[in-house]
């Protein structure tokens, strides 16, 4: 098992290089945001819209199929399964309705009200209502409602009932839980750590007025970032050596696997404790003493005219999303 390669999500896509590498980090980051914050009160039109527009993003950017098809594979099945559970799941609105009074309660019947007598007209024209009050209008019976195609419940059999409301809550949940994930994986597999550090510290940097370390907390997140792989190779190289071993499970019982267990989680937080020890040390080493005094420049932020344009398709994605994507 190759935990790299069967967890592709969050690693970078060294190659090939499509055109989404080239984008400045601040534009993509701002595009994530709006990923993240456009499903937020939107129709379901809007929303499947959004997940079809996620797909057309990967196949315009020549992403290998290698890569997305195992990240797509695995969320749709997962999206769809959410989407499904909860659209033959109860609604909340089929309450049955129970009378007030219990059934065998006396019933008093009143006598009705006498109709009213209509009043006689006024045999002068009188517009201003100078010499008496205005006849009554004639009162007309309202329209009989007509019948439509409308029909709450879409789908009955046995006890698997779906309803309207239902399928609306199962695409928001699917299509929420899609894009929600995929936009930040895409974001990752296309957007290198030291690009995102110097990205997220370029937004940052009018906290420095209010004395908030701003290039510390960019640089912890920079080694957060390049850690994750070291800790997937650490629990992939404990797997392999416990499989190495044979281990009969059924004769150890629960008692002695879960010793067992313990014995690689410790192992696996000293492994993780000395790789961050060394990766002081190299720092140490190569004179790195604090932010300030040693500065590295992660990446150059420079606008070109890519970049101005996602800017401009932000944009009318968001004039697109405000006019014609809220919830009815």
């Amino acid at each position: 098992m190759d935990l790299l390669r069967s967890l592709p999500l969050g690693l970078y896509l060294e190659q090939p290089i499509t055109w989404l590498h080239h984008l400045d980090p601040r534009v993509k980051l701002v595009w994530l945001t709006s990923f993240l914050l456009a499903p937020v009160l939107a129709n379901p039109q809007w929303r499947i819209g959004l997940v079809l527009f996620l797909f057309v993003l990967t196949v315009a950017a020549a992403i290998p199929l290698r890569v997305w098809r195992t990240q797509i594979g695995w969320l749709l099945v997962v999206s769809t399964t959410l989407l499904c559970v909860t659209a033959i799941a109860p609604d909340g609105l089929s309450v049955n309705q129970q009378p007030r009074l219990p059934a065998s309660e006396i019933a008093f019947v009143s006598e009705p009200a006498p109709a009213p007598t209509e009043a006689e007209p006024n045999p002068w024209y009188d517009p201003f209502g100078w010499f008496g009050p205005a006849p009554p209008a004639a009162e007309t019976a309202p329209p009989l409602p007509q019948p439509t195609d409308y029909d709450y419940v879409l789908f009955e059999k046995g006890n698997v009932q779906m309803t309207r409301r239902s399928l609306d809550l199962g695409l928001r949940i699917g299509t929420l839980f899609f894009t929600l994930l995929y936009s930040t994986n895409l974001f990752l597999l296309t957007t290198a750590s030291e690009e995102i550090t110097a990205g997220l510290e370029d937004f940052m940097s009018p906290l420095r007025r209010f004395n908030v370390p701003v290039t510390e907390i960019s640089l912890t997140l920079t080694l957060s970032l390049r850690f994750i792989p070291l800790v997937l190779e650490e629990i992939q190289n404990l797997i392999r050596s416990v499989r190495t071993r044979a281990i009969n499970w059924k004769k150890l019982g629960f008692r002695g696997t879960t010793k067992v267990w313990l014995a690689v989680v410790e192992r696996l937080l000293e492994n993780l404790l000395l790789r961050a020890e060394q990766i002081s040390s190299a720092m140490i080493v190569r004179g790195f003493t604090t932010p300030q005094d040693h500065r590295v420049q992660w990446h150059e932020l420079r606008l070109k005219r890519r970049d101005w344009t996602a800017i401009a398709l932000l944009v009318v994605f968001w004039v697109i999303r405000l006019r014609w994507g809220w919830e009815a």
